[in-house]
């Protein structure tokens, strides 16, 4: 079976990947992610995530490379990750008491095959106050997420309802990966 490269410096998607049940490797894509601002939301998750994967690939062409993004979307407003700890708060802000969809972009590259897809999801938030706010980015959790929150993590508590598939949330649909991994491993 070939090599599987997780482009990834995730400590979620580390964890994740380990249930596919395949020998893997981690070499973290530092591309500089080049946004088209033409792109709709569902090819822009998706062509960050193939630059990524494209990146490792280029020095591993005998690997099966996967790489990965996701946003954030409020009101068609897409929410990276913050720059600093008061645009998570503005983040945290517009998320407050509101739903916003989760996209997440895979893209999977071996020789002679190129493959990329996004899923979603929508997560609903509680109202929450500025103390709340303040006390949850001193955690430092907001600062390396899409959204300026974690699912997985003290963010959970602010999280009323999902549609969807959680991993989508957390940056790594397993099952859909799983599926499209089956078609490229030997």
């Amino acid at each position: 079976m070939k090599r599987i490269i997780l482009a990834s410096n995730s400590p979620r998607r580390k964890d994740l990947i380990k249930y596919l049940d395949f020998d893997y490797e981690i070499i973290a894509s530092n591309v500089d992610e080049i946004i088209d601002p033409k792109l709709e939301h569902e090819d822009l998750v998706m062509d960050l995530a193939f630059q990524k994967a494209y990146e490792i690939f280029k020095e591993n062409k005998d690997a099966i490379v996967l790489g990965f993004d996701t946003l954030v979307i409020v009101d068609d407003y897409v929410l990276g990750k913050p720059k600093n700890k008061e645009e998570a708060k503005i983040f945290l802000r517009i998320l407050s008491d509101r739903t916003h969809k989760v996209m997440t972009g895979c893209s999977i590259i071996s020789k002679g095959y190129s493959k990329a897809f996004h899923t979603e999801a929508i997560v609903s938030f509680a109202k929450l106050s500025d103390e709340e706010i303040d006390t949850y980015v001193k955690t430092e959790e907001p600062m390396d997420k899409a959204g300026a929150y974690g699912i997985q993590g003290y963010g959970a508590k602010f999280v009323k309802g999902v549609s969807g598939d959680y991993f989508t949330i957390v940056g790594f649909p397993i099952a859909k990966l799983y599926q499209e991994l089956k078609n490229v491993i030997d």
